[in-house]
């Protein structure tokens, strides 16, 4: 891969019950990326990957072998490994070194692999890069520093601490708004706020905040 998009898309083999809302999310100039499985979704919207990878026990071999011939790059992996495939797909994202990533496709379905792929936002290498994890209903975020959210007035905006509590929380544009203050795992106070104006700003001072933010 020698090119350096500013975005990577990353297509899971997780649930996509909405993809027509995933479409307008795209640009031509994005980089995509086929998680193994997740090829299907890619080619559900109409879109050839410039990128498969995974151990591959998933996708169609058929439809494999006829990309490798039309000069698509795959990376293929044992199903013996100790990582993810999604965990490989970000490595390889991140050799492309882009302003952004969207991983598509990686909520829903097994629990277990939903909640391994929001930890996997919590990776140091990605504390500069603009990730989203993004199904076409709600985008997951992890708010190390701030996050802006663009949306429509009503929608629902969830706010979670991880590994321990977050402080100095403020937020432009929430109808609960948060202003220096401090949210705890233990409790419940960020969840179910929702966005008073079509674009809302949240920052922290530390600690790590997931945004749940429904889109849809």
């Amino acid at each position: 891969m020698t090119q350096k998009p500013k975005r990577v898309l990353l297509f899971a083999n997780g649930e996509l019950t909405s993809p027509e809302n995933i479409r307008p999310l795209l640009k031509g100039t994005d980089f995509l990326v086929a998680v193994d499985g997740g090829l299907k979704h890619l080619e559900a919207l109409g879109l050839t990957p410039h990128l498969i990878i995974g151990d591959l026990d998933s996708a169609d071999a058929e439809r494999i072998k006829k990309l490798r011939a039309h000069g698509v790059e795959i990376r293929t992996f044992s199903t013996d490994k100790n990582e993810t495939d999604l965990h490989l797909a970000l490595e390889a994202a991140l050799e492309l070194a882009p302003e952004a990533i969207r991983v598509v496709a990686a909520l829903g379905g097994r629990l277990d692999q939903t909640l391994t792929n929001i930890f996997l936002l919590t990776r140091a290498d990605l504390a500069e890069v603009d990730i989203r994890l993004i199904d076409g209903n709600a985008e997951v975020i992890l708010i190390r520093k701030s996050a802006q959210l663009d949306g429509v007035i009503g929608q629902r905006v969830s706010l979670l601490p991880l590994n321990g509590p977050v402080t100095g929380i403020q937020t432009d544009g929430l109808r609960y708004a948060l202003n220096n203050e401090v949210l705890y795992p233990d409790q419940t106070r960020g969840i179910s706020n929702a966005m008073s104006t079509p674009t809302a700003k949240i920052s922290v001072q530390t600690g790590l905040l997931l945004c749940i933010h429904e889109t849809h």
